[in-house]
């Protein structure tokens, strides 16, 4: 079973004692690598540690499988901590943010255009091209590319390659040029015993109802964004002073890292390998744009430079923003931006793309 599918309905044709062990395989494998970077004092120990040693595990062979009904509770866990990053100071700026946000919309057209000529040229087909080239939206394009009769197992690893290499990358590219002091890292948050209880049940049930508001809304990323929004608001009026204990954000860490390394789990070592290096020249041409419009735009908007790449970097909401709390860069503004980079992939550019080529194409499987 590749890792693809592993997000899909094979998952679930599964039979339970089968998926049960390759979750709990994928976990604790996840688990023992966030404990281990966490040891070795590494900058986002959890997420990336866990990333690191289930994909490793899943081209060993191990049986591991990626599942959302997991990933989902605990991404809005993340998404409630990048709620309470949104302070009165923070949301007066957001009329500032003008210039950043039309560097976003010119990063998003600039990169999916020039890699899609970068996939054509790779040998691609349109479709697994357009699909393979959005700087974002991983489930979505597999579902537009099976729709449109494209290679969607290819574009199911260049997205997970594409996010896998950013979230590697990125951290230790701050750590290398000194943005980021791997002897301060700031503590994932309280204990569970320093937590009032009523603002702990104020917020576990504004992630519920943000996450079921979002979804019944259709808006993109519900798991995360829903509760992001309502721990907002929650923290805006004063509802809530608190973020998740640093116990429950360490597990968001892990299933996050590593459902993204399970998603190779099936795959040919040769394949992969050979996305991989495909991935490679895709993201030094969107760190390359990220760079250079987050250069720019810092002449314009009131925010560090790292806090300005984050936002552009081409790699998940949930794993940007992670990275940006870890690196205690503003999480709120980076969030922000991810999320209106996803609305643009997922709603807006398909949309474009399929009235464009609809009637035009053949299979290319």
């Amino acid at each position: 079973m590749t890792g693809s599918e592993a997000e899909g309905p094979a998952a679930t044709a599964l039979p339970r004692r089968i998926w049960a062990f390759r979750l709990l395989v994928t976990f604790v494998v996840g688990a023992i690598g966030g404990w281990a970077f966490d040891l070795a004092n590494m900058p986002l120990a959890w997420m990336i540690g866990a990333l690191v040693f289930t994909t490793v595990g899943a081209l060993a062979g191990l049986p591991m499988i990626a599942s959302p009904k997991v990933r989902q509770p605990l991404i809005a866990i993340i998404g409630v901590m990048l709620g309470a990053q949104f302070t009165p100071e923070m949301a007066a700026r957001i009329p500032e943010w003008w210039a950043s946000t039309i560097a976003l919309l010119v990063y998003v057209g600039a990169s999916t255009g020039v890699l899609f000529v970068y996939f054509r040229r790779l040998g691609h087909g349109p479709v697994t091209a357009y699909c393979s080239a959005t700087p974002g939206g991983l489930n979505e394009m597999v579902l537009v590319a099976q729709e449109m009769r494209g290679d969607y197992l290819s574009v199911a690893l260049v997205h997970a390659s594409r996010v896998l290499v950013t979230v590697l990358i990125v951290p230790f590219g701050f750590v290398a040029l000194g943005l980021y002091d791997q002897g301060n890292r700031a503590p994932l948050g309280d204990a569970f015993g320093d937590i009032p209880m009523d603002e702990a049940a104020i917020l576990t049930a504004g992630a519920v109802a943000g996450f079921f508001g979002a979804k019944a809304l259709k808006i993109p990323a519900a798991a995360l964004t829903g509760p992001m929004i309502v721990s907002a608001l929650l923290h805006l009026v004063g509802a809530s002073t608190i973020a998740p204990p640093g116990p429950l954000v360490a597990a968001a860490q892990v299933v996050v890292g590593a459902t993204l390394g399970a998603r190779f789990a099936g795959v040919p070592i040769r394949r992969v390998l050979r996305v991989v290096l495909h991935s490679l020249g895709s993201v030094a041409i969107m760190i390359a744009l990220t760079v250079l419009l987050a250069a720019a735009a810092s002449a314009f908007v009131d925010a560090s430079i790292p806090a300005l790449v984050l936002a552009l970097a081409p790699g998940g909401l949930a794993e940007m923003s992670l990275i940006a709390l870890a690196l205690g860069v503003e999480a709120a503004f980076v969030a922000a931006h991810h999320v209106v980079r996803i609305t643009l992939v997922v709603l807006v550019m398909p949309t474009i793309f399929r009235r464009r080529l609809a009637g035009r194409l053949r299979p290319e499987l």
